[in-house]
């Protein structure tokens, strides 16, 4: 019976070849319905991000102009390389002296009062100049400028120092590796 094995495996291999073209292949779907479904999610939070938190009636929010320079206007630079706090030029403090300076009003723990003396002097020049109140606030933009190193809570300090000082508009600038100032970002108080 050798030969009808060998007919059988024979005409078996003849029945493979004739339906291997009908082989069904396999295509995997996973990694595209991944990419959908990740499509879909992303689409979904950057849509609803908006509505979770509308702007408020009131409230100003800064704009970002590009090319305007920092003149006329009170300039407080805040630099790393000589870790130091200038206004208009003049050094006031170093940044180290700013950070652990101590407030010497208890009701305003974020004061700085050397950077609050200076721009209150600063203020009340203005407010001399434009005939103004001594407790009013001063139109004139303050231009804070500082590198991509500058501390948070020293900004948020300096801000702070900045409204009490009687500045109301203040300005936002980031100095460029090469000196060069960025587009100001002005923010209203």
């Amino acid at each position: 019976m050798p030969g009808s094995s060998r007919a059988k495996h024979a005409r078996e291999m003849r029945r493979v070849k004739q339906f291997a073209k009908f082989k069904l292949h396999t295509l995997n779907l996973v990694p595209l319905i991944d990419a959908f479904v990740s499509i879909v999610f992303f689409t979904l939070v950057t849509a609803t991000a908006g509505e979770m938190a509308p702007v408020a009636t009131g409230v100003n929010l800064p704009e970002a102009t590009v090319g305007e320079l920092a003149l006329q206007q009170v300039t407080l630079s805040i630099s790393s390389a000589p870790a130091q706090i200038s206004l208009n030029g003049q050094r006031l403090m170093s940044v180290q002296e700013a950070a652990s300076a101590a407030s010497n009003q208890p009701s305003q723990p974020l004061l700085i009062p050397a950077l609050f003396s200076a721009l209150k002097t600063a203020a009340d020049s203005i407010r001399d100049a434009e005939g103004l109140a001594g407790n009013q606030s001063v139109g004139e933009l303050l231009a804070i400028q500082g590198d991509r190193s500058m501390r948070y809570d020293l900004l948020s300090r300096v801000m702070q120092t900045a409204r009490l000082a009687g500045f109301r508009n203040v300005t936002l600038q980031v100095l460029r590796a090469d000196g060069a100032v960025s587009a100001p970002t002005q923010a209203s108080r």
